[in-house]
C-alpha cells in the first residue's frame, strides 16, 4: 500500500490563510504606528535685546614718537651737546661734525653770485642760486637737531669720533604721550570709531584704570595666519601715569558709543538646507505662512541672532515638528524570525 500524497489545494489554502493573517496584523499595528506620528505646529515671537557692545583688547604701549637720528655727511665729530636722558625741544642742536669743506664751498658760490649780479646773465645767476641752495643743505647735513620735543633715549657718539654719512648716533623719543596698536576683528570693527574711549589696565599699576582713545583707524585691514580679518587700530594715552613705560603690556576694553539692538529667534525655528542655507516660517497677518531666507548666528541657550532676512520684531514664527507617541511593533510572522 503506497503513501498518500497531500493535495496541492490544501497547501495553497494554508498559504493564503497565513498571508491574510499577516496582512491583517500589519494593517492593524502599522496603521496605529502611523497614527501615533502627529504633525505639530508651535509658535514663537521674534524679540529684540538691547545691549552695549564691549570689545576686549590687549597689547603694549610705545612712545608717541621715536626717531633714530644720523649724520647725513661724513667727517669727524666736532661737538656733542646733550647727554642721555636730557630733555630737548624741536630744532635744538644735538651734535655736529666738521663743516670746514661745506662752509668753504658755500662761500665760494656766494662770491660767484656777487660777480654774476654785476656782469653775469640771468641764466648764470639762476644756476648759481641753485648751487647755493645745494651748498646750504650740505652745510645743514653736518648738524643733528631734535626733530620734536622729547628726551634723548640713547647716545652713541663722542667728540672726535669719525662717522660715515648714514650712521645712526642718537635716538630721541616723546614719552609725554603713549600709543598702542590693538587688533580688532572684522566683526567688531562696525562698533569702532575715531575718538572712541578705551579703558586699560597695566600690571605695573593694577589698581588704576588708564583712559585712552582711538586716534587712528587705517583704511586697510589685514588677514591673519588664523584666517581672521583684522584692523590695526591705534590708541593714544594723553597723560600716562609715571608707572607706565614704553614696552609695558595691558588688557582692556572698548565699548560702543551707543547701545546695540539684536533680533532673537529660537534656534529650533530655523530650518537648515544644503549649502548652509537657513529659512524660517513666518505667519503673516492674513494667516498665511511664508518661507523666508535668513542668516543667523548662534548665541547659546537655544537662541540665535538674526543677521539678515525679512523678519522683524514681533513677527510670529511657526515651528514645525513631529511629536511621536508610543510606538508598537507588529509581532513576527508565523514560522519566521522578525
Amino acid at each position: 500500500m503506497g503513501r498518500k500524497r497531500k493535495r496541492p489545494g490544501i497547501i495553497i489554502a494554508l498559504l493564503l490563510i497565513i498571508i491574510a493573517v499577516s496582512a491583517a496584523l500589519f494593517f492593524l499595528f502599522g496603521k496605529n504606528e502611523q497614527e501615533n506620528i502627529v504633525p505639530a505646529e508651535r509658535e514663537a515671537v521674534v524679540t529684540s535685546n538691547t545691549y552695549t557692545q564691549v570689545i576686549d583688547i590687549s597689547g603694549y604701549v610705545e612712545p608717541y614718537d621715536s626717531q633714530t637720528l644720523r649724520f647725513r655727511s661724513t667727517g669727524a665729530v666736532t661737538g656733542v651737546y646733550v647727554e642721555e636722558g636730557d630733555r630737548v625741544v624741536k630744532g635744538q642742536p644735538l651734535a655736529s661734525i666738521d663743516n670746514t669743506q661745506q662752509l668753504a664751498s658755500l662761500q665760494e658760490i656766494r662770491d660767484q653770485i656777487e660777480e654774476a649780479e654785476l656782469s653775469g646773465s640771468e641764466r648764470d645767476l639762476a644756476l648759481l642760486r641753485l648751487k647755493e641752495t645745494n651748498a646750504m643743505n650740505a652745510l645743514e647735513y653736518t648738524n643733528i637737531v631734535a626733530p620734536f620735543d622729547g628726551e634723548v633715549a640713547s647716545l652713541d657718539v663722542d667728540e672726535g669720533d669719525y662717522f660715515e654719512g648714514g650712521d645712526e648716533v642718537i635716538t630721541v623719543v616723546d614719552r609725554s604721550r603713549l600709543k598702542a596698536v590693538v587688533e580688532v576683528d572684522e566683526i567688531d570693527m562696525q562698533y569702532v570709531t575715531e575718538g572712541q574711549e578705551a579703558e586699560l589696565v597695566f600690571e605695573s599699576c593694577p589698581e588704576e584704570t588708564v583712559h585712552a582713545y582711538v586716534s587712528y583707524i587705517p583704511m586697510l585691514g589685514r588677514y591673519t595666519d588664523q584666517g581672521i580679518g583684522v584692523v590695526d587700530v591705534e590708541l593714544l594715552i594723553e597723560d600716562p601715569p609715571k608707572a607706565i613705560m614704553p614696552g609695558f603690556t595691558f588688557e582692556g576694553t572698548m565699548s560702543a558709543e551707543s547701545e546695540v539692538s539684536m533680533l532673537l529667534i529660537p534656534q529650533n525655528a530655523i530650518t537648515r538646507g544644503r549649502g548652509g542655507s537657513e529659512t524660517v516660517y513666518v505667519r503673516r497677518d492674513d494667516g498665511s505662512v511664508e518661507t523666508v531666507s535668513v542668516r543667523t548666528s548662534y548665541l547659546g541657550e537655544g537662541l540665535s541672532e538674526l543677521l539678515s532676512g525679512d523678519v522683524h520684531e514681533g513677527d510670529v514664527l511657526v515651528i514645525r515638528t513631529s511629536e511621536s507617541g508610543m510606538m508598537h511593533s507588529p509581532p513576527p510572522p508565523p514560522g519566521g524570525r522578525r
